[in-house]
């Protein structure tokens, strides 16, 4: 039984994974169509997937959809809906408006964000559980899922290779980690590392150890516009139209579900590092390290002998 390393060049990013269990390789080629699936169904960037459909005639009357997809939604209405919450689901039409990480990337002029804010409101995404069924309640809205679907699709392809039977196992989709069973080194835990949001990709500013857990980092850092002396980066606020201001460079989660992580980088995102914290230390099933922009490290009490920075 030989462990198995694949990398899939898809969704805009390379998508690791590591297996080890009996057939192994063809697990991997199993979870490729998986997720080339996915990306058929939730791409916002495909004008062919079924969130597009829903862009283009959800308006009208409901549309229905597939399952996965609409659970998802689901999920990502109600946490949009939470009291203080920076997840927004409908936020389409704003990061339509900026394409920050496209070429087309610029500045919106001030009266086209202003159009554009009467149709972020998750509230006007109506659904229809019996009939699994979307409904976009004005014209021009647009579901936006990118700060979530990785997430989904890592737990999904994770449950897959544990149905089958795999000893250990990894899945990374370009930042979100999750991992199942011993590390390949033969330790029990696996480490994990945090980027470092100032210096190039690859470099760590810590190591989290983790088992049976996900690991998710967003940051300022990711995708950036800059325009006339003027730095944008891509997480935007859906009251002001404009990217969200904190002292938060990244916010690193850690949850058994990578779905949770992505929930909660983006929920939490607009406040500031100590609101973070003590809003995610009563929360037993959640870890969270926050950088902020002045290059402090600050994370939650049972985070404690998990997390190391490297000074």
């Amino acid at each position: 039984m030989k462990p198995f390393t694949r990398t899939i060049p898809l969704m805009g990013t390379n998508i690791s994974l590591y297996i080890d269990g009996k057939n192994a390789e063809e697990l991997a080629e199993e979870a490729a169509k998986m997720l080339r699936h996915y990306e058929q169904v939730f791409s916002a960037n495909s004008e062919h997937s079924q969130l597009a459909m829903l862009k283009r005639a959800a308006a009208s009357h409901p549309i229905q959809v597939d399952k996965e997809l609409y659970d998802l939604i689901r999920i990502g209405k109600a946490h949009s809906l939470h009291e203080d919450s920076f997840l927004n689901i409908a936020i389409g039409p704003l990061i339509k408006l900026w394409r920050i990480g496209f070429r087309e990337a610029h500045v919106p002029q001030d009266l086209d964000i202003k159009a554009v804010l009467e149709l972020l409101n998750p509230e006007h995404i109506q659904l229809d559980d019996e009939q699994q069924t979307v409904h976009l309640c004005k014209k021009g809205m647009e579901i936006d899922l990118g700060a979530i679907a990785k997430g989904y699709f890592a737990d999904q392809v994770m449950a897959f290779f544990k149905k089958n039977g795999v000893v250990s196992a990894m899945v990374d989709m370009g930042g979100n980690v999750l991992v199942h069973g011993d590390s390949p080194s033969g330790l029990s835990h696996w480490k994990v590392g945090i980027q470092n949001p100032f210096l190039p990709r690859g470099n760590a500013a810590a190591y989290v150890s983790i088992r049976e857990q996900s690991v998710v980092t967003s940051g300022i850092y990711e995708r950036v516009l800059k325009q006339e002396g003027q730095q944008y980066h891509h997480i935007f606020s859906s009251t002001t139209g404009y990217p969200m201001e904190s002292n938060i460079a990244s916010l690193t989660i850690i949850a058994d579900k990578s779905l949770d992580c992505d929930i909660y980088t983006t929920e939490l995102f607009g406040l500031d590092a100590a609101s973070i914290i003590h809003k995610v230390n009563p929360m037993k099933h959640i870890e969270a390290a926050v950088i902020t922009k002045d290059g402090n490290l600050a994370y939650t009490d049972n985070l404690r002998g998990k997390i190391h920075s490297i000074s």
